[in-house]
């Protein structure tokens, strides 16, 4: 239990309840739940220009990180369609891998084929079920993808001052903006009273809040004077209470609620808004292809990761498919921003084609 650990290290409980949001990120899990001490070191494990457990921004935006990614394949001669939606991987007679065809017709031949998309998408949807092991398809139907985050993009036209560390009175950036702020972590109970509420279908009533703002190290993602705030939340259900679906009135009911937590540590917070873009997990699911919206494709229990994620037999990014690799976040390790899967499942793929 991450409970038991941050205890034993650490006496302040707002630090604890501050350490504790890193064990439940994308987690519809609470600190006391058990394996929660494994998410946490998940998001530390790294390093950042030589600081361990360190983060940082990328300039540009995310999207710049896939630029980079991008830039450096066709360097060494790769070709990327963008835009071109896959619709079902090529099979051989043998029922391997031979290649993918995209939704206009197009047949693109390979011999290997990896996908970074979610298990499900990738064995549920782009190959036919009669071409895997019953008892693989069940595992992969069975994994849990539960969702407990909906994000918020924010644009406003000043920085928020906070009542604990007020600006100054040049309305300059200081130290705390260039970092990411934990709101409603006073104590490790309100975020397990916060998952208590949506593990029965209702969006926390004090959310938990993870707010960055990107703009004050890179100015270019804002006009000036303006910036933009990225609020990670939690805890909201995918399916509310009796089964209903998230209506603009709900969606705008917990912005709202969200909003009001931050005016109560920063005064003048909701006047400051220019727009706001709310992207629930129904949402996250559609337009990114995060099953159940959750952002690793699927839970970072103990029983979903190493030798059983995705599922067991299948942790070493082969699959039952010959020729086909799984390179994304529901791929050992994990999820998070560290290219370990697509490594990892670069070098099978490379060994196994200098035998083809």
């Amino acid at each position: 239990l991450l409970g038991q650990i941050l205890d034993h290290w650490f006496e302040s409980e707002p630090l604890k309840a501050t350490l504790a949001t890193d064990a439940v990120i994308g987690a519809m899990a609470s600190p006391h739940t058990p394996g929660s001490g494994y998410v946490l070191l998940h998001h530390v494990m790294g390093e950042l220009e030589g600081r361990r457990g360190a983060w940082g921004y990328v300039a540009g935006g995310m999207g710049a990180l896939s630029h980079a990614i991008a830039q450096a394949a066709t360097a060494r001669g790769a070709h990327i369609f963008a835009e071109k939606a896959v619709c079902h991987v090529l099979l051989g007679r043998a029922g391997e891998a031979r290649g993918v065809v995209l939704q206009d017709g197009t047949k693109v031949r390979s011999k290997l084929v990896l996908s970074n998309a979610s298990p499900q998408i990738t064995f549920l949807e782009l190959i036919p079920q009669e071409q895997l092991p019953k008892d693989f398809v069940q595992r992969i139907r069975q994994l849990d993808t539960r969702s407990p985050v909906t994000k918020i993009n924010v644009a406003v036209d000043r920085l928020p001052s906070f009542l604990a560390a007020p600006n100054a009175r040049d309305g300059q950036p200081l130290p705390h903006h260039q970092c990411s702020i934990h709101l409603n972590c006073e104590g490790t109970q309100l975020l397990h009273q916060a998952f208590t509420e949506a593990a029965h279908g209702h969006p926390s009533s004090r959310p938990m809040i993870e707010l960055c703002i990107p703009s004050v190290l890179d100015p270019g993602l804002a006009p000036p004077g303006c910036h933009v705030v990225s609020l990670f939340t939690q805890y909201t259900p995918s399916v509310l209470a009796g089964g209903r679906c998230w209506d603009e009135q709900a969606r705008n009911a917990y912005a709202d609620t969200v909003f009001d937590c931050i005016e109560d540590y920063a005064p003048g917070f909701k006047a400051s808004v220019i727009g706001r873009d709310i992207l629930l997990p129904p949402d996250l699911e559609r337009i990114f292809g995060l099953p159940g919206g959750n952002i690793f494709h699927g839970g970072m229990s103990l029983d979903q990761l190493y030798f059983a994620r995705p599922v067991p037999s299948y942790s070493g990014y082969r699959s039952p498919v010959p020729g086909l690799y799984l390179c994304g976040s529901g791929a050992h390790p994990g999820g998070g921003v560290m290219g370990a899967a697509g490594r990892n499942a670069a070098q099978v793929a490379v060994k196994d084609f200098r035998h083809l």
